[in-house]
């Protein structure tokens, strides 16, 4: 079951945008309905004009995010033959939504375990099953001795994890530029999934 799509741009966008801000800041429990209508500048009660509830934001945050990125390994699997070029294009990927959709992301990635059911059960078996679809390329690729013999699903948590680690880049006051902070993970990233063989 994937949550729809929001169709409705406007108020309802800035609303899921000040959320995911205050979501990420102060956690999905300690935001009230009151201080999100303070920070999109309209009354409490006006809330309920564009959305029925803080769960329903953070379905609608968690279940966008994570179909941006089911979407995204499907054309993947789709475009590409070499299990390298796979894993290099969705960490690249992965990396540019931590740059560009922070907020968002790391909401998904943080709060998802507040969701109610159905939503909470159906974002765990997604998430697993995410990582599993990683791992299956990762896989493929030390089949084809495209990728060095080392345990898939290891690799996977060690992937998302160090992604995850951009958090910090964002909070560095001297910190390098996107472009380059996206190039070091990949070099690091990368050469330590390929064959020696094939270097």
């Amino acid at each position: 079951m994937n949550k729809p799509q929001r169709k409705k741009a406007g108020k309802k966008d800035l609303i899921l945008l000040k959320a995911a801000a205050m979501f990420r800041e102060k956690g999905f429990a300690a935001t009230s309905m009151r201080d999100l209508a303070e920070a999109v500048g309209i009354e409490a009660a006006s809330l309920y004009n564009h959305i029925r509830s803080k769960n329903e934001i953070l379905e609608t945050i968690c279940f966008d995010v994570a179909n941006r990125f089911h979407t995204h390994i499907e054309e993947i699997d789709s475009n590409h033959d070499h299990a390298i070029k796979k894993v290099e294009t969705l960490l690249r990927f992965h990396i540019k939504q931590m740059i560009e959709n922070f907020e968002e992301v790391h909401v998904a990635d943080r709060e998802w375990r507040h969701l109610e059911e159905p939503y909470l059960s159906n974002m765990q078996a997604q998430r697993r099953n995410y990582r599993k679809r990683i791992a299956a390329i990762i896989q493929d690729g030390i089949n084809k001795k495209q990728i060095a013999n080392i345990d898939a699903s290891t690799s996977v948590l060690i992937m998302l994890h160090a992604i995850s680690g951009i958090e910090s880049w964002h909070r560095s006051k001297a910190k390098i530029s996107a472009e380059e902070l996206e190039n070091n993970m990949i070099r690091l990233l990368i050469d330590g999934l390929r064959n020696s063989d094939n270097k």
